[in-house]
Parts: C-alpha cells; sequence; structure tokens
C-alpha cells in the first residue's frame, strides 16, 4: 500500500533496475529469495485530466497565463479594499474566459478518453490455466502470453514466441506506428517456435531480460534464457524479435507473444511523450507587450497617487466635511498604499482579458483555411495538408532560414536503375539487358545470355544483399485455399517487392530484369533463380545499416557449403577496407555517376576460411546477448568483420527532382530566406542535386570544407571570410561534410556561423541526423536568434524538425514519421512556397493586428478613465457603468468584429503575394510587434491620442452640466464606435461576416443599451442608468458630437495612410494598388491606363 502511495504520489519509479526480467507466462521461480518487479498496466492513457483533477489541474494551467493570473489578482484586491468598481466587473468577464477555456478543454479531453476506453476494452485472448481466456486489453499483464489473429493489432509489445508456420516467423506492417505499408518480417527462435500449442506454451520454461521501455522503435536490447530439459539456452533477441503494439499482423493466422512492454511503458506510447512544446513569436512579444502594459498601469496608479495626496496637502482643497480626517490619519502610509491599489484596480482594464481566448480561436480557425487549400492538395496521391499545430500559423510568416533534406523532399525518392560499374567496366540497362557502355544490344547474343564471373557475382550480391520482403498475390481461383505457398509450387502469382528503402527495391527489380532473379526469404534462406535456375542460401546473419556505419552486409552460405559476406555501402565506408579489385577504376566511376547527381552504393565481398568464419560467428554472438553496451560491441564486431573485402563493383540510381523545386528555391530566396541543404549523400552527388535544382548556380563561387581535422579546419575558415570580404560582390556557396562539420561544432562554431552566413547558400553532406538538429540549433541559438523551418521526409529528418522553431513533414515514401513529428506537413516541396509566402504572411498580418487593436481599444478605454479623475478630485469614481460598459466591453461589444477580421482578412491578394515573393521582407524580424518599429508604437500612440479625443471631445461639445453617468455613456458610445470604425478603416476584405459583425456590433450595442436602460431597470441592483440612454439618443447635440468626434479621431489617421501611400509607399502599398487592379481588371487596370508609380504594374 505503501509503494502503491509513493509511486502515485511521484516519489517512487515504477522500477529501477537497468535490467528487466519478464518471466513467460509468470512463472515465477519459487525460492524465497524472489522479489516480483512492478511493472505498469496495459491501460493506454492519452488523456490529460481525470474527473478529480480536472478543476484543480485546468485552473492552475490556465492562471499560469500571465494575464489570467494578473486578472485574478485584481479580481483578489477588490474584495479586500474598498474598490472604485463592484468585483464583478473583473470576475465574471475572468470566469468566463476560464470557463470558456475550460469547456473546450474539457471537451478534447473527453474525446480522448473515448478514445482511450476504446482501445483499453478491446477483447483479447491470453494463454492462462490451460486454455484461451477472453480478457479486456487493459488487464494484460507483464510475462502474460498473447494470441493475436490476422490482420489484429498487437495490444502491448510482445516478444514473438511462435507463428502458425514452422519456421516461427511472421509478417507486420507499422503503418500506424511510422507510415511504412511494406510487410516486415519478425521471427522468434527456434526453441520457442516450435511451441504452437496452448499446452506446450504453458509448459515454457523461459526468461527475457531486456532493457527497460525507451522510445526508440528500432531499438531493442534483449535475451531470452530457455530452460530445456534442465539446460538453460540463450539466444539474443533484437527489434527482429519484438511486435510493436499498434502494429498489424499480415499474412499469418496466429501468433504467440509474451508482453514485455505494457500500456504507457510501450513504446508507442513513450513516443507521444516525445514532442515538446513550441512557443510563437508572436505569443513571446506578447508576454513583452503585457509587461510593458503593466508598467504603464503602475505609472498611472503611482501618478494618479500623487496627485490626489498633492491635491489633499493643499488647505483650500481639503476632504469634504463628511469624509473628513485627522492630520494623522491623512499622513499614514497605508492609506497612501490602498489608494495606490485602488488606482491600479480602476485601470485594470489596460490588459485585455479576452486577448488569449480570441487569439486561440483565431488559430483554431485559421488552421482550416491551410487544410481546405487546395493549391496545397496533391492529386496523385491524395493528400491534403495537414495542421499538427495551429498555435503556429503566424510563425509561418517570420521565417529567415529553411533547412531541407534532400532525398524524398527535393527529389521524388523514385528510383530508377541507371548504370553500374563491374570489376571497372562501366554498364547501363538496354531493354532488361546489362551491356557495357560503348557497346550495342546487339553486340550480345539475344537467345542466350553470357555472363562472365564477374558480372554474375556482382548481380548475385545485388540480389543478396537487402532486407527486401515478397508478397505473392495471386487470383483466387487459382488456389481455392488461398495457399500462401503456392508460389513454391508453380502456380501463377504476382511477387511485388516491399523494401524500407528504395534504392534496395530499385536494384532488386533491376537485377530481376537482367535475369538474377530475388524470389524468396523465410527468414533462413534465401532463394533466388539465376536465368530460371534456383539457387538457395542459407541465411546466416544479417549485418543491419546503420547511418554511422553507413553499410549493410549479409552472410550466407552459398549452395557450395562456402561462407561468404556481401557488404553494400557509401563509397568512403566501403573502399578504404578493400584489398581487391578494381579500387581505382570505380572510384572515377563513382565519381562521375555523383557528377550526374546518381545515388551510388558500393558492393563489396568477403569469403571466410571454416576458422575465419567460427571467429565471426563467435563474436557477433557474443555482441548480441551482450545487454551491456550492445551497440558498441556490435560496432566493435562490424567493423571486425567488414574488412579485408573484395571490390565488386557499384550501383547508380537516380532520383529525379521534384516538380518545381527550382522554382520554389528561387521564389524563397528573393522572399529574404536562405536556403540550407542538410543530406547524407556523398558530395559529389549533392553538389549535383543543388545545382540542378538552383540551390548552387554556376556563377556562384564555391567554398569546399571536406574532410578537415580540427586544426586545419580553423585555418580554412579564416580564408574563406577573408575571402568573402574580398570578394563582396560575388555570391558564395559554401559546401560541408560532415567530417568537417563535427571539427567546425567543437571549438570554432561562431567562426563556422559568421561564414555560413555569408554565403548565399550552404550545403551539408554525409551527415547524421543529429548532425542535423545541431546545425539547425546552433543557428537558431546565434546571437540574431532567426525563425528556422525544418521540412524532410523520413526519420533521420526527425530531430532536425523538431530541434525548429516550425517543423515540417512530407509525405513521401520513407514512411510517416516526419509527418507524424511535425507541425504541419504537406504533399511537395513546391507548396512550401505558398505555405510561407501567403498563409504565413496572412496569418502574420492578422494576428500581429489583433495584439496591437486589443491593447489600442483598452488604452482608449483607460484613457478617459485616467483624464476624468482631474475633473473628480482624484476620487476614484468611476466613469463607466460596470455592468453595461466595464464588463462587456471587450468580452462582448468589440470581440466579434476582430475575431472575424483576423480569420478572413487579407489585405494582400494572395496571387500578389506569390507572385511579388519580395512583400514577405517587410513583415520580417516580428516588424509589426518590435517596439523598434514605428508600426508597433504608432497604435500605443494613436490609443493614448483617441483617448484623450474621445474625453475632451466629449467635455466641450456636451457641456459641464452633463451628468456623470451620461457623460460616461456618451464617452463610451462614441468611443464604442471610434473603435469598431478603426478596425473598418484597417479591412480590407469585405465579406458579408465583416458587414454583419462590424455594423452589427454597433447595432446590437444600441439595442442592447436601450432594452437594458428603458426595460430591465426594475430589475436591476441599482436604477442609476434608468433611460439614460434613452434620453442621451433623444438630443441632436449629443448625435451631432458624436459624428463630430469620430471624425476628428480617424481623419488623422485617413490623411496618414494616404499621405504615406502617395509620398513614402510601400511594397505592401503598391502591392494593395495592384489588388485594386486586379479585381477591376476589366474595368480600370490595363498597361496602358495603369498608375504604375504606385500600382507597381511590373511586366
Amino acid at each position: 500500500m505503501l509503494w502503491w502511495i509513493r509511486r502515485l504520489l511521484g516519489f517512487d519509479p515504477p522500477h529501477q533496475s537497468e535490467i528487466r526480467r519478464v518471466y513467460v507466462a509468470n512463472r515465477f521461480p519459487q525460492h524465497g529469495h524472489y522479489t516480483p518487479q512492478h511493472f505498469a498496466d496495459n491501460r493506454i492513457i492519452s488523456s490529460k485530466y481525470t474527473t478529480w483533477n480536472f478543476v484543480p489541474r485546468n485552473v492552475l494551467e490556465q492562471f499560469s497565463r500571465i494575464a489570467n493570473f494578473y486578472f485574478l489578482v485584481m479580481f483578489l484586491l477588490m474584495l479586500m479594499i474598498d474598490s472604485p468598481t463592484h468585483p464583478f466587473t473583473s470576475g465574471l468577464p475572468l470566469a468566463f474566459v476560464i470557463t470558456v477555456t475550460a469547456i473546450k478543454q474539457g471537451y478534447e479531453d473527453w474525446l480522448r478518453h473515448k478514445a482511450d476506453n476504446e482501445v483499453n476494452d478491446a477483447p483479447v485472448f491470453v494463454v492462462r490455466n490451460g486454455g484461451l481466456l477472453q480478457m479486456r486489453s487493459k488487464n494484460i499483464r507483464v510475462g502474460d502470453i498473447v494470441r493475436v489473429a490476422k490482420d489484429e493489432t498487437f495490444p502491448a509489445d510482445l516478444v514473438l514466441l511462435s507463428s502458425d508456420r514452422l519456421d516461427g516467423t511472421c509478417h507486420i506492417t507499422t503503418a500506424s506506428l511510422d507510415g511504412e505499408t511494406n510487410l516486415k518480417s519478425h521471427y522468434s527462435i527456434s526453441e520457442t517456435a516450435a511451441c504452437q500449442s496452448v499446452s506446450r506454451l504453458e509448459a515454457l520454461q523461459a526468461v527475457v531480460e531486456c532493457q527497460q521501455p525507451e522510445a526508440d522503435l528500432y531499438t531493442f536490447v534483449s535475451r531470452i534464457t530457455v530452460t530445456h530439459q534442465g539446460k538453460e539456452i540463450v539466444r539474443p533477441l533484437g527489434p527482429e524479435n519484438l511486435l510493436l503494439r499498434g502494429a498489424r499482423l499480415k499474412n499469418t493466422k496466429e501468433i504467440f507473444g509474451v508482453a514485455v512492454y505494457t500500456g504507457m511503458e510501450s513504446k508507442m506510447a513513450l513516443n507521444y511523450k516525445c514532442k515538446f512544446q513550441k512557443r510563437s513569436v508572436v505569443e513571446q512579444s506578447m508576454n513583452t507587450i503585457v509587461i510593458i502594459y503593466l508598467g504603464l498601469l503602475l505609472f498611472l496608479s503611482i501618478f494618479s497617487t500623487i496627485l490626489k495626496y498633492a491635491w489633499q496637502a493643499e488647505n483650500e482643497w481639503d476632504k469634504p466635511f463628511y469624509n473628513h480626517v485627522t492630520e494623522q490619519e491623512r499622513n499614514k502610509l497605508w492609506e497612501s498604499f490602498l489608494d495606490f491599489l485602488a488606482y491600479m484596480v480602476l485601470y485594470n482594464k489596460i490588459i485585455p482579458i479576452s486577448l488569449y481566448v480570441t487569439m486561440e480561436m483565431v488559430r483554431f480557425l485559421g488552421s482550416f483555411f491551410i487544410a481546405w487549400d487546395l493549391d496545397l492538395y496533391h492529386e496523385e496521391s491524395d493528400q491534403p495538408a495537414e495542421v499538427n499545430t495551429s498555435d503556429l500559423n503566424e510563425v509561418l510568416g517570420q521565417v529567415e532560414y529553411v533547412f531541407t533534406d534532400k532525398t524524398g523532399t527535393l527529389t521524388e525518392n523514385e528510383m530508377e536503375f541507371r548504370e553500374c560499374t563491374i570489376n571497372g567496366t562501366m554498364y547501363q540497362e538496354v531493354n532488361g539487358k546489362l551491356i557495357p557502355k560503348g557497346m550495342t544490344e546487339e553486340s550480345r547474343n539475344s537467345s542466350t545470355p553470357h555472363l562472365t564471373d564477374e558480372e554474375l557475382l556482382f548481380l548475385k550480391a545485388v540480389s543478396l544483399c537487402h532486407t527486401v520482403q515478397i508478397s505473392y498475390d495471386q487470383p483466387d481461383c487459382l488456389v481455392p485455399g488461398g495457399d500462401p505457398f503456392s508460389h513454391a509450387h508453380g502456380l501463377s502469382t504476382q511477387m511485388e517487392y516491399y523494401a524500407l528503402s528504395p534504392d534496395e527495391k530499385a536494384l532488386v527489380e533491376a537485377t530481376k530484369r537482367m535475369g538474377v532473379s530475388f524470389t524468396d526469404n523465410n527468414g533462413e534462406t534465401m532463394e533466388i533463380e539465376v536465368f530460371g535456375k534456383s539457387e538457395k542460401y542459407k541465411l546466416l546473419h544479417v549485418l543491419e545499416f546503420d547511418p554511422n556505419r553507413r553499410a549493410m552486409s549479409v552472410i550466407v552460405q552459398t549452395p557450395s557449403g562456402g561462407k561468404v559476406l556481401f557488404t553494400k555501402g557509401a563509397e568512403s565506408a566501403i573502399l578504404p577496407f578493400t584489398t581487391s579489385g578494381e579500387i581505382e577504376k570505380t572510384r572515377l566511376h563513382v565519381d562521375e555517376f555523383a557528377l550526374k547527381g546518381l545515388r551510388t552504393l558500393v558492393f563489396a565481398c568477403r569469403h571466410f576460411s571454416p576458422e575465419e568464419y567460427t571467429d565471426v560467428d563467435r563474436r557477433l554472438n557474443a555482441a548480441r546477448t551482450a545487454l551491456q553496451l550492445r551497440e558498441e560491441k556490435l560496432q566493435e564486431a562490424f567493423s571486425y568483420i567488414e574488412r579485408d573485402l573484395q571490390l565488386l563493383g557499384a550501383t547508380a540510381v537516380e532520383d529525379r527532382l521534384q516538380d518545381q523545386v527550382q522554382e520554389t528555391i528561387e521564389i524563397l530566396r528573393l522572399a529574404g530566406i536562405k536556403v540550407w541543404v542538410l543530406t547524407g549523400d556523398k558530395h559529389e552527388t549533392a553538389v549535383s542535386v543543388s545545382l540542378s535544382c538552383g540551390h548552387f548556380h554556376r556563377n556562384m563561387k564555391m567554398l569546399e570544407l571536406l574532410q578537415q581535422p580540427e586544426h586545419e579546419c580553423a585555418e580554412q575558415l579564416c580564408r574563406f571570410a577573408k575571402m568573402i570580404q574580398e570578394d563582396n560582390v560575388i555570391q558564395h556557396g559554401l559546401v560541408v561534410d560532415g567530417v568537417s562539420l563535427s571539427s567546425a561544432l567543437g571549438k570554432h562554431e561562431k567562426l563556422f556561423m559568421e561564414v555560413c552566413k555569408s554565403c548565399s547558400a550552404v550545403l551539408c553532406c554525409r551527415m547524421a541526423p543529429l548532425q542535423k538538429a545541431k546545425v539547425v540549433r546552433l543557428l537558431k541559438t546565434s546571437p540574431d536568434k532567426p525563425i528556422t523551418l525544418a521540412i524532410g521526409d523520413g526519420a533521420n529528418d526527425v530531430s532536425m524538425i523538431h530541434e525548429a522553431h516550425v517543423g515540417i513533414g512530407i509525405m513521401g515514401k520513407e514512411g510517416r514519421q516526419a509527418v507524424r513529428n511535425s507541425d504541419y506537413a504537406i504533399a511537395r516541396f513546391k507548396f512550401l512556397a505558398k505555405l510561407l509566402l501567403v498563409h504565413g504572411h496572412l496569418y502574420y498580418i492578422r494576428i500581429a493586428t489583433l495584439v496591437q487593436y486589443f491593447f489600442y481599444k483598452s488604452v482608449c478605454f483607460i484613457m478617459p478613465q485616467f483624464l476624468y479623475q482631474f475633473f473628480c478630485l482624484f476620487s476614484q469614481q468611476t466613469l463607466y457603468d460596470g455592468v453595461m460598459h466595464d464588463m462587456l466591453y471587450n468580452i462582448c461589444f468589440t470581440s466579434l468584429p476582430i475575431l472575424v477580421y483576423s480569420v478572413f482578412e487579407q489585405p494582400i491578394h494572395p496571387h500578389v503575394l506569390q507572385s511579388k515573393p519580395v512583400l514577405y521582407r517587410d513583415i520580417s524580424r516580428n516588424s509589426l510587434l518590435c517596439f523598434r518599429k514605428a508600426e508597433s508604437r504608432y497604435w500605443i500612440v494613436l490609443g493614448f491620442c483617441h483617448g484623450f479625443i474621445l474625453f475632451f471631445g466629449s467635455y466641450i461639445l456636451m457641456g459641464e452640466d452633463t451628468g456623470n453617468w451620461t457623460f460616461g455613456t456618451f464617452v463610451f458610445t462614441v468611443m464604442l464606435i471610434t473603435v469598431t470604425l478603426k478596425l473598418a478603416l484597417e479591412t480590407h476584405l469585405w465579406t458579408w461576416m465583416n458587414h454583419l459583425v462590424m455594423w452589427g456590433s454597433i447595432a446590437f450595442y444600441l439595442i442592447f443599451s436601450l432594452f437594458c436602460g428603458s426595460i430591465l431597470w426594475p430589475f436591476l441592483h441599482t436604477q442609476h442608468m434608468y433611460f439614460v440612454f434613452v434620453q442621451l439618443l433623444s438630443s441632436c447635440r449629443a448625435w451631432f458630437a458624436i459624428i463630430i468626434i469620430v471624425i476628428t479621431c480617424l481623419f488623422p489617421d485617413v490623411v496618414k495612410k494616404v499621405l504615406n501611400g502617395y509620398l513614402q509607399p510601400t511594397n505592401t502599398w503598391r502591392s494593395q494598388a495592384v489588388l485594386c487592379c486586379y479585381q477591376h481588371a476589366q474595368s480600370g487596370c490595363t498597361r496602358q491606363n495603369c498608375n504604375k508609380q504606385f500600382c507597381g504594374h511590373v511586366d
């Protein structure tokens, strides 16, 4: 009980050992020294709240926002002091905002609870008490043996024990985890594969020892110890033995597996918690603005307090007789402090309470326009744009650097075999035949294929060294029972390859066309057909690919009994370890392939003697059964094995560019956005693709930092920096490889960043995934703190997508891991231009105007209240009615116009924004909300000026004899009309919705005030507003004053806009003129009569 309480409170983790020991079927040892480990149950909890903690936790989260906390403090002050306004004027709006936000978050969490219950209550079958017991998924325990049938999803992370196949293999898809739809083979060890019945599984004595849960989907370090006839047999377990929760069983009738990770400790659940919250640059600016206005509030409060006591210091202006105090009481510090707090309460509306709620609604509604944009819809793949995070819409308009992957992002990731080199001779494919370059198809006998031993060995290496899976689809009429092995009986089937990498699939398909066909892989043997003759190779070991080694290998036993290693990888990973073959010729051919923009792989082999293979097998088994430092030991074993290689040749496949990549990069460059390409490809291939896509120009001076150790790297960077300063007219492009990047990021980060920022384009090649994230972080945290965007399509891009301010996933062919971890997802790179230049531009202007307008109308509201204190002798008398004015101003009367404006506003037509990328520069560096820019200061000054005009205009035109509530109501009425019309002046796109809320808000205020002031007065607590509004509107003098004051407020603003447009026209102003011509092209704007000076009509 104590353990449960400590774990519930978070003081005691459920497991503290580095190794998790799982007893299969929960057959625990019988000796008394065993202490069972405590594991999580199998419930999935994606919800944030429970019934008991929803109210306290949600309230605590909402009051962590500075604005909400500020109004809470104000409300408490009103309760504690002699407040000039009623507490409910702050309490009710605060409660409304908190309630609306809580309802929204509660509803979203209820949907998550509903989805969790569907998963947790799903029926599953578990081996218990000699039979299959059906239970709910949430009741599965670690150690339970679970049965999963075909097309069912795995309810927990299971170690595969057996399947309906004799070899204990099964096929799965992990589309729900990483988006990869290809079939993957998973294996059980031979000792458990035979346990295909419930009775044998219950009798199984085995222990699984594995690492504690971690989020990496592709890492599993474990071993299983099986006790058979009193003898313990230890076998290694890896990712190929683990069936992940959320994956689906395919092409297999049923499997049995033991649960090792359950519930929130499963890898799927751990991946949900990896992403951190990103904050918008506008939200950061808002916090600064709130602090500035808090400072302004303190200044007004202190200033009012000082003036009050300065007035009281004069004998002839003492307090009235009915409020007279002694001299001693008048000078008390406590009284002045209470007065200061009272002024804080009186001016507290200078911070708009509804700002955050309105901004959330605008972001949420605005995200639908991205998903609905048909220009971002890819018809071929039927994929619209996806918005995973609406909180960053406005950041799309602030991007300064774009970091992009190459393969699958700039290119199609559809590989096609083009050329190869074998034993120093270059070949090409012609009509399914391997023809040496320079020879014609007729040069070879078309009836009988004649391949040399070197050519045949190379094709066999290509068709065996891979992890490709095969799916056989056959007509039902041929095999009534649907025999999955019908292809082995010579029946007509259609064979389809599935591969994790498009390169592998393209190469295997190419060798099939050339006569060497890969036909089967059951986990133990690989079968190929060489011109119709079947050959079987026993698969002994697979040395998996990893990005650091950049190679993968297989060890097979040939039909003659020999042991052979086939390996493939990047030329930098293979050529240094080759000892025979045409090494120099192959190196030249690989460079030639790379200059054509082709992706290259080098193939080699190694023949083992019986003694050598025994040593290799021992090293691999020892490394794979290690529970500590398994990865390091495997790397050592791989390095020992993949050496003394015989070079066979190299392949070259083409990955063509996506449509409009060159145009998109040029558009981004014109918009002031620098593009960096971060890729794992070799230097020559990456440079060739950069040139072809327009990232590099032919007339650009190339600076190359390649294979530079740390001491030479600094010298080279200094030379580059000097060269750039001397050639300041010439554009420079920088090329860096992974080795030099590691040196530069060591002790020369500042110098490296200076060189990079001075270059027009940067290309980083041969990069590991973590290096991509380091480069993004280095630029993101530089002194300028530029806004960064990362875009990629594969799992190796996830780290930089997380690191950048905005992460965009490409819905490509390398799975959906990048999409799942991104903030936005698009189908093609070309869509990035509209996403930034149109949606980003418009959302930033909308949100920035929303923030400025909210504070502007708050200043307009507070300024007359402050000036009124000079006329009421700083008695803290309120100018506005607490219910009709103070409480409903931000919440009701002025909320809808700015909401609709922020959703629909288009100051510049989208076609103009796309055709003139330079307009993107006008809003860069948060120009509309930065206090260093005139635009941001203008709104503040405008608020004070309008507040001053509203008060003194009302005072002069309405006279001194106007009553307090009549005067306050008049000021509020003219202020409401002024701020609404000010927004109308800022509106460029008028829809029926804008007209409805703009004029409807004013009409609603008039009707509401008439109704409350004349009909509801008997039901109100006080009657000071009775018939005030009716009498006010019945006066022609009041209507005349309203018109004069509104014109006085807005006329200078109109004049300023016109003069700025004609005397200092900005790019945006010219583009707005283009918009007028665009909308009236049929009647007004032609090339003959268009005013080019202002319209900006260009050829």
